[in-house]
């Protein structure tokens, strides 16, 4: 499959291209699904940070199609790792629907990288939906010790069944029902008596793009938390 002027702007950006093996797949809930590959080498080669992601191609006819997943437990010493499909209507939706074992998938790595603040912070703050439930677990996953309250936007009522990876001891977890800015009003109410050290603290945002550029510019503009402490990247754009 060819991947078009997208492809060969990845490969000047030095993207690395891969094909992965799906293994198994299991649906999460109804409108999200699990899907296990082989990595075709990729963390041998690569090695692995927290939220790291990859673009996957999937088939649209003579036209490449590319969207971005995050891994799910990518284990480089077995070469495998899982993707997770928040579902819709859309090309990755359907292949996600259809993978079965043996199916093969091509996918660049380009453009992802995070390194975990150091010294961790003195609080997390994370906003985020299904579409970015396994970043949003990675990231707690490489901050196991640190305080973190989430907010958590939902659109369906299996939403509450989504594997949240939380430890009741230090996460605090904040749904908020899917709503004309409802997501932006509720971090904006809250955050401010939570935030008592903007340079100490560490805020992660991957909701709707313009979810994500509000709240992103709020945190700068309004309570001054330098921008080394804001890590916001809008996971796909509302219709």
């Amino acid at each position: 499959m060819g991947h078009g002027w997208e492809g060969v702007v990845l490969k000047l950006m030095r993207g690395k291209d891969f094909a992965f093996t799906v293994t198994g797949a299991e649906d999460v809930t109804d409108r999200f699904r699990r899907v296990h590959f082989t990595d075709g080498g990729m963390l041998a080669r690569t090695g692995v940070h927290p939220t790291m992601w990859v673009r996957v191609w999937f088939d649209n006819g003579d036209k490449p199609h590319q969207r971005a997943y995050t891994l799910v437990d990518p284990d480089p010493e077995a070469g495998t790792f899982s993707m997770e499909f928040a579902l819709h209507d859309g090309r990755a939706s359907d292949w996600a629907r259809r993978a079965r074992p043996g199916d093969t998938v091509e996918a660049t790595l380009q453009g992802t990288g995070f390194t975990a603040p150091a010294p961790p912070p003195g609080r997390l703050f994370v906003i985020g939906d299904p579409a970015s439930l396994p970043a949003i677990n990675s990231l707690l996953g490489a901050l196991p010790g640190v305080p973190a309250v989430i907010w958590f936007e939902t659109a369906h009522a299996s939403d509450r069944e989504l594997p949240l990876r939380l430890d009741p001891d230090r996460h605090e977890l904040r749904r908020v029902p899917r709503g004309d800015g409802r997501l932006v009003d509720e971090v904006r109410s809250a955050l401010p008596a939570l935030l008592e050290d903007p340079a100490g603290a560490y805020v992660w945002i991957a909701c709707d793009t313009v979810t994500t550029r509000t709240l992103a510019a709020y945190l700068r503009k309004e309570l001054a938390v330098p921008k080394e402490r804001v890590n916001a990247l809008g996971y796909w754009r509302a219709a």
